[in-house]
Parts: structure tokens; C-alpha cells; sequence
């Protein structure tokens, strides 16, 4: 069994998201379970860095990706790292287990013009629901949040008057993001929208029947629209965060402001960034430069 004071430490004292929390208390199940059955041990303070070992290459059989693999060892890691703070272990199994290399990929982005073509061509109708669907591409592509932030977004974080949101991010820590006079003005149309239909719950997406939108409602809506801006296998909400990081950087954007912008905690996670850009400048120079071809 997971340790209860563990999930209470990271929920409480780390302020872990209610998602991270969940994906720990999972992993560590699983990893409980295997080593149950693989081993007949069923305590975390006593498995040893082979056991470890042992799941992840039975991970890897079973054709889990590093990246998978990669989370369930930080969920260990940490767990073991409380563990071992608390004097309940003396030696951490974890310093001898060594993670799968990730290949890195390139994050996926739509480009600019398929964007604006999106946003500026299609009809989403001036209903309550266009509106609506409209607002929630408009403000993924703007703010670059996460879907997490935009589900969770309530009426009181849009301050209309310093035309600014203020955004719930990871851990519960808060950053404000500026928008635009444009989307001010869908904004608006939106809040008066749902004002006729005498829609009055705190979240600021809900659906027609004023219900706070669940994350695979926006899914499937960011899913739909972008299925005719890009012919390309992503299309969540992820891409469209990604596709405002690389454009707002294409253009002139400093990465701090970026990493600001987006919530990091670290640099490291948005110079991801850099190689889109980067690849752009590969594509100009083999356009441009006479012996490039």
C-alpha cells in the first residue's frame, strides 16, 4: 500500500496538482503490485535498487515508452527521497538506478498562417456555443495556459480593465498573462452572451446547460477546429500552447519572457523552444544561400 503520509506530504506540504498526485499514487501502486507478485515483497522500504531494475525492464518489454518509464521513476524517486528523510530508509535504492534516455523530439506547432486562417476564416457563429468554442482556441493560442488552467479559469481571473488573466499554474502558484484589445472584445461578446442565457457559474468556460467544461470537451473542441487548420497527427490543446511559445519566440520574444509566460519553473524546460526556431533558420538558409542545396 502507498504510504499515507507520503501522498499527504506531497499534496499538502509539496502542493502537487490534484493530476501529479493521482499519476504518483498509480505508479506506485503499480510498482507495489509488481514487486508483490514478482517477489512476494510488499513493503517499499524493502525493495533494493535491483527490484527496481527488474520493473523497469519489464516496463520496457512491454513496450512502455522512456518517457512513461521516466515519470513512474520520478514518482519512486521522490517517494524514496521522503522516505529517506524521514529516517524510515537508510539507503536510498534509487541512486543505483539509472533512467531510460528519451529521444527528443521537436514540439509539435502549427504554423502561423494555418493559424490565422483558423481563426480568422471560420465561422463559429455568434451564439453562446460559438462563442464559446472560439474563446477557448482564441485564449489557448494567446496565453499559451495549460488545459488544466484554461478548465479551471473562473469568471473573477479576467480583469477586463488591466486586460490581464490571472492563471492557477502547477503547484498552485499564480502568474498573471496580459491579452490582447482583440481578444478583449471576444471577451466581452462572450460574457454577454452567456448574460442572456442567464449562465452564472464561477468557471468562465461552461457548457449550455452551465456546467463547468471537463477536459475532454475542450479536447475534443480544440481537436475539431484545428482538424482543418493542419493536416499534422497532434491536435490537443498542448499544440496550441506550443504553437503560441514558438511563435511569440519567431518573433522576437525573449525566452524568459517566455518561460514567464508559460509557468516554467526552470529555463531548461523552454528552450525546448529553440530548436523549432532553429529549424526555421535551417529551412531559410537552405532557401537563401546559393550553395546550400
Amino acid at each position: 500500500m502507498v504510504p499515507q503520509n507520503f501522498l499527504h506530504y506531497i499534496k499538502f506540504e509539496k502542493r502537487f496538482s490534484l493530476h501529479t498526485c493521482t499519476a504518483y499514487q498509480s505508479d506506485l501502486s503499480q510498482f507495489l503490485l509488481f514487486i508483490e507478485k514478482s517477489y512476494q515483497v510488499s513493503d517499499l522500504k524493502s525493495v533494493s535498487h535491483q527490484l527496481i531494475r527488474s520493473w523497469v525492464a519489464s516496463l520496457m518489454e512491454n513496450k512502455i515508452s522512456a518517457r512513461s518509464i521516466n515519470r513512474k521513476l520520478t514518482a519512486l524517486k521522490t517517494c524514496y527521497k521522503f522516505l529517506l528523510k524521514g529516517g524510515e530508509i537508510k539507503v536510498n535504492p534509487m541512486i543505483k538506478v539509472i533512467s531510460p534516455k528519451i529521444s527528443k523530439k521537436l514540439p509539435a506547432f502549427v504554423d502561423k498562417k494555418s493559424m490565422n486562417t483558423m481563426l480568422d476564416n471560420i465561422n463559429f457563429g455568434s451564439n453562446f456555443i460559438g462563442l464559446r468554442d472560439q474563446m477557448i482556441l482564441e485564449m489557448f493560442y494567446s496565453t499559451g495556459m495549460r488545459l488544466s488552467e484554461l478548465m479551471n479559469l473562473k469568471m473573477g481571473n479576467v480583469d477586463g480593465y488591466s486586460n490581464t488573466i490571472k492563471v492557477l499554474g502547477k503547484r498552485n502558484k499564480e502568474r498573471l498573462i496580459p491579452f490582447s484589445p482583440s481578444l478583449k472584445v471576444l471577451i466581452n461578446s462572450y460574457i454577454i452572451e452567456r448574460g442572456k442565457l442567464g449562465l452564472e457559474n464561477e468557471y468562465f468556460f461552461i457548457s449550455e446547460k452551465n456546467k463547468k467544461l471537463y477536459e475532454k470537451q475542450i479536447y475534443r473542441i480544440v481537436n475539431h477546429y484545428l482538424g482543418s487548420a493542419t493536416t499534422a497527427n497532434k491536435k490537443s490543446p498542448h499544440v496550441l500552447r506550443h504553437t503560441f511559445a514558438t511563435h511569440m519566440l519567431n518573433n522576437g520574444a525573449d525566452l524568459n519572457s517566455i518561460k514567464e509566460l508559460l509557468g516554467h519553473a526552470n529555463l531548461s524546460a523552454t528552450q525546448v523552444y529553440t530548436h523549432n526556431s532553429f529549424e526555421k533558420l535551417k529551412t531559410i538558409y537552405k532557401q537563401a544561400h546559393p550553395r546550400a542545396s
